[in-house]
């Protein structure tokens, strides 16, 4: 009891809003540190094929340093709102900043696959508190009149990240080496946590003690990732026929089974997933997050396509990959102010039939596709995520009371990016196993015209190769082909699933307008 009345006082007093230049050096502290993290999630992407190559791995290997991080910060998420109010939010955040510095330090000196693994898992965990409080921390220096900037001006933050990432991870990877992408958090995040420190330490939050679910949290950890290792190493072990898939397959199912009855019962459980029987809540999450899961497999799809098969180096990959953010952040604005007026179930329709709509041009794409024709759909779809993001996340809060949001957000952020981890090793893994099948389709096609396939080696070797370098050559035409199909394949389905999505949007309720009376319809519209 002694500690509720302070608490309660603190909240009934926040600190006042920022001024000047302290409101200033505030926000850019903030979104510095928002900045790091959301480009530490795509920075990586352009890089892998470097990464693999120097560390001795698979490609498919290497897409572990992106599923690691993603799996990682799902996990910490939920646990944001009893960190915050164990240690105060200014206390969390600036902590975070400064272990994420250290991580990414230790990700750069990696000597081995393993390493720089562990690394990003710590990276993962310790960034998970980092975007919620930076939110939290920016509204509070904000008067609430100006609430609206304040979040316009962190969601560009967030946006221009993903532009930036792929081209500054190319220029890196290219220009100087893989490591420099994780040592540039350094002095970014330092520079963060100063100015944060210096800023905020006096508008701490309250705190006060609180049982955490250790129970809940050892389960979701075993769960998640026992199923995120049964996916990345699936293909590695050929899947069931291995004796470690199927203990990862058997843990996963047990403990997740365990963890539902646990979480459900427990009275303090760390993922509250009795919001799951909410209409709006189920289905806005649902829908979020397989279109997440889709997106960022295609996301991680494309350079490793570019880079492997079509030649690019890491930095025309960047580039080829970095307008997707330019529609985003000029429409972003927009989205923002309209959603309350506007239907969002209409805005998310929007955005998955355009979606649909780049995915099938890219479904389109062959070996002699240029860079105009892969740049075309790439900014396309920056109009699609600026009318994906907040309406889904519109409809997904809806109705809830402002108590229940913050464990309503985090569990919809976990579900999101644990659903993004899942997608890249899902997308990669069934990358490889379609162009197994093209190979094979094409190489009975090219022997069953002996001549074709003779004529084409005389020319080879006529033009100074060796007959094993002629079909070595031959091979990697093939290969060129096979990987391109199923690439095609893979967008194509991702097309289709997105306009099976719009079902799942339509089945949420349109939260009440925030102008005028709420027809009475709408009044239990989340539910």
């Amino acid at each position: 009891m002694t500690d509720a009345a302070p608490t309660t006082a603190a909240a009934a007093a926040p600190p006042p809003p920022l001024h000047g230049a302290t409101l200033l050096l505030g926000t850019l502290a903030l979104s510095l540190a928002t900045f790091m993290n959301v480009l530490d999630s795509s920075i990586a992407n352009v890089s892998i094929p470097a990464i693999a190559g120097d560390l001795g791995v698979s490609p498919g290997q290497g897409t572990w340093v992106i599923t690691s991080f993603g799996v990682a910060n799902a996990i910490s998420v939920p646990l944001t709102g009893w960190l915050t109010q164990r240690f105060g939010a200014v206390r969390l955040f600036t902590l975070s900043v400064l272990l994420f510095v250290l991580t990414s330090w230790l990700c750069g000196f990696a000597p081995s696959l393993e390493m720089l693994v562990a690394g990003r898992v710590l990276q993962g965990l310790v960034a998970g508190p980092m975007i919620p409080l930076s939110q939290t921390l920016l509204l509070a220096s904000y008067p609430r009149a100006k609430a609206g900037t304040a979040l316009a001006l962190w969601g560009v933050t967030t946006l221009v990240a993903p532009v930036v990432g792929p081209l500054l991870g190319g220029w890196i990877t290219d220009n100087v080496s893989w490591p420099w992408i994780f040592y540039i958090n350094v002095p970014v995040g330092l520079l963060a946590a100063g100015l944060t420190w210096g800023i905020y330490r006096h508008r701490e939050t309250p705190t006060r003690k609180l049982p955490i679910d250790t129970v809940g949290l050892t389960l979701l950890v075993l769960w998640v990732g026992s199923l995120q290792l049964m996916l990345d190493k699936g293909k590695e072990l050929d899947w069931f026929a291995s004796s470690q898939i199927v203990g990862l397959a058997v843990v996963a199912l047990v403990s997740f089974a365990v963890f539902v009855v646990w979480e459900l019962t427990d009275k303090h459980p760390v993922v509250d997933l009795r919001l799951f029987a909410r209409r709006n809540f189920a289905f806005g999450a649902l829908a979020l997050s397989v279109a997440y899961g889709l997106f960022f497999g295609n996301v991680v799809l494309m350079p490793l396509w570019l880079q492997q098969w079509m030649g690019y180096t890491a930095t025309n990959a960047g580039m080829a990959l970095a307008p997707v953010g330019l529609f985003a952040i000029l429409l972003t604005p927009l989205v923002g102010r309209k959603v309350a007026l506007w239907d969002p179930r209409r805005m998310a329709t929007g955005a998955f039939i355009v979606f649909a709509a780049v995915l099938w041009m890219r479904s389109q794409f062959t070996t002699e596709t240029d860079l105009i024709h892969i740049l075309v759909p790439t900014l396309i779809q920056g109009g699609a995520m600026a009318f994906f993001f907040i309406p889904l996340t519109t409809l997904t809060l809806a109705g809830l009371t402002p108590d229940r949001l913050p464990a309503a957000a985090g569990l919809s952020n976990f579900v999101r990016i644990t659903a993004g981890a899942m997608g890249t090793s899902i997308a990669t893994t069934v990358w490889d196993d379609r162009a197994a099948l093209h190979h094979a389709h094409l190489t009975e096609s090219l022997v069953q015209g002996q001549g074709t396939f003779a004529a084409t080696l005389d020319s080879l070797t006529a033009a100074g190769l060796s007959a094993t370098q002629a079909l070595a050559q031959v091979n990697r035409l093939i290969d060129q082909q096979a990987f391109t199909r199923a690439a095609d394949d893979i967008f194509y389905v991702s097309a289709l699933l997105f306009l099976a999505l719009i079902g799942l949007v339509w089945l949420t309720r349109r939260p009440a307008r925030i102008t005028g009376a709420a027809p009475p319809a709408d009044a239990g519209g989340a539910h």
